[in-house]
């Protein structure tokens, strides 16, 4: 039952306890974030010492796959046994495969230690989450959200100059190995400072869905992370694992459809807000892949600039992104949740609009203001639709909910990784040094591409439903949390 929103300020202590909270859950989602990307700059470096250059791609795609089909899974747990739990285990597998990373002695094995860390990561970013949708209110959310996910946006840029540095002037297992401390710290302030009254809830784990998922959307996601690159696109391997993804799933929802306590509860489909607040999330993850990837080498290799000014150019969505989200809060609850992701989404898509103007005689300041628009967008998108989604939910199926949020952000990230590189690859080719005109081709498709999917991020705003002028109530009393 809901409770009047000033017991749910005493359930979860001062505000100076959930300061600490918020401190860590930012702490934990810098090093997942980080580590999707921070290596992309020591390749050569680890290759040159631990050989196996032509797997490299995996040590990016092991990692992606095994966090994308694990989040499902412990938003599920964290429904069941409360989300401390299913944190803290996160942020202890992540902080193991981190060391083993560090201490790897072969490519093979380094691979698979990114798969331990990804298993890990998995936990780690729907929990900061889910945490934060317990511990503050709908009036409150938005401005915390802002900041996980200005976290996430902020790592993708910073990732690679901070594996460049760390491989150059330390040691690449540095990379991994700075992961520890940070992680114990991050654990250590949860264990201290998140108090959780959760209820326990006994039911049978849906381990046959749990598999099920796994392996269909592995196999999918494998598909569109290494089709084009390790195999071809029509290359029986490719056709393979598409049929084999799909058919896997399709008995993953029959067997939902049966089970006691599912994995991934059919009904998430049912609601309009979640459906259009995941296809919101995905659209998210693919033009966020989509800029921090090639923002960077058009700066580089189009209009000449080092990799620091590359990074700070594509740097400007993140700035755009906390400003626009901190005040997304007083957004929403005056016109609501739809118009408010409406207005971002428009803002969106003018931003990548601005990106279409721009050619090889641009100023990376051009460049920059483009990014900055197309953030501004996403902090009026991004953090409310998820607010949304959690606000119609109640505490017990809260983590299924953010977890199926971030999924759709994860396959987001996956499909902008096949259908960026595709455009990309067929503009280029396969060579070493493509020339400035050729990358100019390419990437301005790449633009095009971000601009379609801002497009299409308005007309899943337009999904959202319209009765969210007001908010809703018992969102800001369901939290059995405190500390």
């Amino acid at each position: 039952m809901a409770v009047p929103a000033t017991e749910v300020k005493s359930s979860i202590g001062l505000r100076s306890e959930r300061g600490p909270v918020l401190i860590a859950l930012m702490l934990a989602t810098s090093l997942v974030a980080l580590d999707s990307t921070i290596i992309a700059t020591a390749v050569l470096t680890i290759t040159d010492q631990l050989g196996g250059f032509a797997q490299f791609p995996w040590l990016f795609s092991i990692y992606l796959l095994a966090q994308a089909v694990t989040v499902p899974i412990y938003g599920k747990l964290a429904d069941m046994l409360g989300r401390k739990p299913v944190m803290l285990f996160g942020i202890a597998v992540f902080a193991l495969g981190s060391l083993l990373c560090g201490l790897a002695t072969g490519m093979v094995g380094l691979i698979i230690f990114r798969a331990v860390q990804g298993i890990g990561a998995g936990a780690v970013g729907p929990m900061s989450m889910t945490i934060a949708g317990d511990l503050y209110t709908v009036e409150e959310r938005a401005k915390v959200q802002a900041y996980l996910a200005s976290v996430w946006a902020a790592s993708s840029v910073l990732g690679p100059l901070l594996g460049g540095v760390f491989s150059e002037y330390v040691s690449w297992r540095w990379i991994f190995l700075i992961n520890l401390p940070l992680a114990a710290v991050a654990a250590w302030m949860i264990l201290r400072k998140f108090t959780e009254s959760a209820p326990r809830q006994r039911h049978r784990i849906d381990y046959l869905g749990a598999g099920l998922l796994t392996v269909g959307a592995g196999a999918l996601i494998l598909a569109l992370l290494e089709g084009g690159q390790a195999w071809g696109w029509t290359s029986a391997t490719s056709i393979g694992l598409f049929v084999a993804g799909a058919a896997v799933l399709v008995l993953f929802g029959w067997v939902e459809q049966h089970a006691a306590n599912p994995i991934l509860p059919l009904w998430i489909f049912t609601r309009r807000v979640i459906v259009a607040s995941s296809l919101i999330s995905l659209l998210v993850g693919a033009v966020l892949l989509g800029l921090t990837s090639y923002v960077p080498t058009f700066a580089q290799g189009v209009l000449g600039s080092g990799a620091l000014l590359a990074g700070l150019t594509v740097g400007a969505l993140t700035l755009g992104w906390p400003v626009s989200a901190s005040q997304a809060g007083k957004v929403y609850l005056r016109i609501g949740f739809r118009n408010t992701a409406l207005i971002g989404s428009v803002i969106a898509t003018l931003g990548a609009a601005t990106l279409l103007l721009v050619d090889r005689d641009s100023s990376l300041l051009q460049v920059a203001a483009g990014c900055f628009v197309v953030g501004l967008g996403m902090g009026l998108v991004a953090s409310p639709t998820l607010i949304a989604a959690q606000s119609s939910a109640e505490w017990s199926e809260r983590g299924v909910v953010t977890s199926t949020n971030m999924f759709a952000r994860n396959i987001g990230s996956a499909v902008g990784v096949a259908v960026f590189g595709a455009v990309v690859n067929s503009r280029i080719g396969h060579g070493d040094h493509p020339v400035p005109a050729a990358l100019t081709s390419a990437v301005h498709l790449v633009f095009i591409g971000v601009a379609v999917m801002a497009l299409i991020m308005v007309a899943a705003s337009a999904m959202m439903p319209a009765r969210d002028a007001g908010v809703p109530q018992q969102a800001t009393a369901e939290i059995p949390a405190k500390g």
